[in-house]
């Protein structure tokens, strides 16, 4: 399966080979959590290491990321990460997310989507978790059922 993204200049741009992302999610791995941050090595959320990743596989990040609250979600009920990859990222069904894949999760039942990891491999995923920074750990029922989105980093964006 093929996955590009229609980007404004209206030019097809395939994915990052997975390779590239996973790699540098794993280069990530030890790093601290620290809300809003997204400095390798020195501290980052969720977010955070999404946007490092980019940075390190596309390129420029495309806009700044406003402050945000631990509660940012339940104050809009706006799916606001969701919304933000659509209009950067590849969409793709979360069954079809292999590894490379930007996967966004709603960790309560009716709450926006708050949480993003990275698929690095058959049954594993890399995120920054309160407490424990940024880990691999395995790809478990309790995550996928709380997956709601999947995305590619698009291979260049302008």
């Amino acid at each position: 399966m093929r996955f590009v993204v229609n980007l404004p200049s209206t030019r097809l741009v395939p994915p990052v080979a997975a390779g590239r992302v996973v790699a540098e999610a794993r280069a990530w791995i030890g790093t601290p959590y620290h809300d809003q941050a997204s400095t390798k090595g020195a501290g980052c959320d969720c977010l955070g290491l999404a946007r490092g990743i980019w940075r390190a596989v596309v390129g420029v990040e495309p806009g700044v990321v406003p402050p945000y609250s631990r509660d940012w979600g339940e104050s809009s009920g706006r799916e606001v990460l969701i919304d933000g990859a659509r209009d950067l990222m590849i969409e793709m069904p979360v069954a079809a997310a292999g590894a490379g894949a930007l996967v966004l999760f709603r960790m309560r039942r009716g709450a926006v989507a708050k949480h993003c990891a990275i698929l690095s491999g058959e049954g594993t995923m890399i995120h920054s978790y309160e407490r424990l920074g940024v880990v691999e750990v395995p790809w478990s029922d309790p995550w996928v059922r709380r997956a709601v989105a999947a995305f590619l980093y698009p291979a260049e964006f302008f």
